[in-house]
């Protein structure tokens, strides 16, 4: 794995929900670095491309009510472990639980595995609320997905969670999850 800044020089072989991430960042001159890996679909997968981009990727999960009238994007540290019910007492829903993997891909675009706020550029009637731990705000690069799962990147939180979701006309809830570890 290697770490570059921008764009991929060639697009071959990647997807068009990819390259649209790119497009985007360029257009709004937001910087980025990237890395291309193995398909990752858990936090645990994700270890040696947080070495590569020298910051630790954020758990993006992709949550609803339960009578599905509600989707929620979720942001917060990859080692957090999540308490449905600490999450639901600071959002105006009850029963929280995981969105399917078709809700995923109607509402955002991606699959299982790739859930990211870039994401949120396909979400164009606003119709995912998204969350983000405080924790994630306080530090000064965001790691996430271009919509796919085998790359990664990093760029300014305040790029990210500014000019970003401006440009895609997405606000956040800021939430405080508790600070349980998971493995500790």
């Amino acid at each position: 794995m290697e770490l570059y800044e921008g764009r991929p020089a060639h697009t071959e072989g990647r997807e068009e929900k990819e390259i649209k991430v790119y497009d985007l960042l360029d257009s709004l001159d937001i910087p980025y670095y990237r890395t291309d890996h193995e398909a990752a679909f858990t936090i645990e997968a994700c270890l040696d491309v947080d070495k590569i981009l020298g910051l630790e990727i954020c758990k993006n999960l992709f949550l609803c009510n339960r009578q599905k009238t509600a989707y929620y994007l979720l942001v917060m540290p990859g080692r957090k472990a999540l308490k449905t019910k600490e999450l639901s007492k600071q959002i105006p829903t009850s029963r929280l639980s995981f969105a399917s993997g078709e809700d995923m891909e109607e509402y955002l675009n991606v699959t299982p595995g790739s859930a990211t706020i870039m994401a949120l550029m396909y979400d164009t009637e606003n119709r995912v609320q998204l969350l983000v731990d405080e924790e994630v705000l306080k530090d000064e690069e965001f790691g996430c997905h271009p919509c796919v799962n085998t790359s990664s990147m990093k760029l300014r939180t305040e790029d990210a969670f500014g000019r970003f979701l401006e440009a895609v006309h997405h606000d956040y809830i800021t939430v405080r999850l508790s600070g349980d570890r998971v493995g500790e």
